[in-house]
């Protein structure tokens, strides 16, 4: 699968220390150089912002989507390639995620956990096809990567379910990961359910 568009879920919160920036900052130059499209939440702050203005800075094309009533709380970008203020929650992440080849996740809270695990779930019932990558700035994602471990021992998953995703400690990395990501095909929809063994 060729990557040409990425959907990144990141924080917006402007408490953070300085590797979490660092991070989405280079997160961003890396896709811009590598000529790949961003579509993200289209917010002006924390990661989200960091994440795009370094993108734009080294010439990436990136597409913000946001509620018209988050654009006071997030500060829409108003430098982007292009901003669509929509009108609730379900149109944002339904537009973020269309014509994207792969999902990338930045630290975050609760609003990048529940984005993240749509897509996990759009991946487990075949409906979204491409990599997910999680950017696991200084161990951030351990704890869930744990958790969903445990969730598969459990089998409220398959064991198969753990290729969903690939975690990365370094933006570097991200694109590498994104080309070696096992393929994913319609064919995974007949392992969705967990079956006794």
């Amino acid at each position: 699968m060729t990557i040409r568009r990425v959907t990144v879920y990141a924080a917006s919160s402007q408490a953070l220390e300085p590797h979490y920036i660092s991070a989405a900052e280079r997160l961003g130059r890396c896709l811009a150089e590598a000529g790949i499209a961003i579509a993200y939440g289209g917010g002006s702050q924390g990661l989200m912002g960091a994440m795009a203005d370094s993108a734009l800075a080294a010439g990436g094309d990136v597409h913000g989507v946001i509620p018209e009533f988050l654009t006071h709380v997030e500060k829409g970008h108003q430098g982007l390639t292009s901003l669509d203020v929509v009108d609730t929650m379900h149109t944002r992440k339904a537009r973020m995620l269309d014509g994207s080849n792969a999902v990338i996740a930045l630290p975050g809270g609760c609003g990048t956990f529940e984005e993240l695990f749509e897509v996990m779930t759009l991946k487990r019932l075949a409906q979204f096809l491409g990599p997910i990558v999680l950017v696991n700035t200084r161990g951030y994602y351990n704890e869930l990567l744990s958790f969903l471990g445990h969730s598969v021992r459990e089998r409220f998953m398959n064991k198969v379910h753990l290729d969903m995703w690939q975690s990365v400690d370094e933006p570097e990395q991200v694109i590498e990961a994104l080309g070696m990501a096992p393929r994913w095909s319609q064919d995974h929809l007949g392992q969705a359910s967990v079956k006794p063994v």
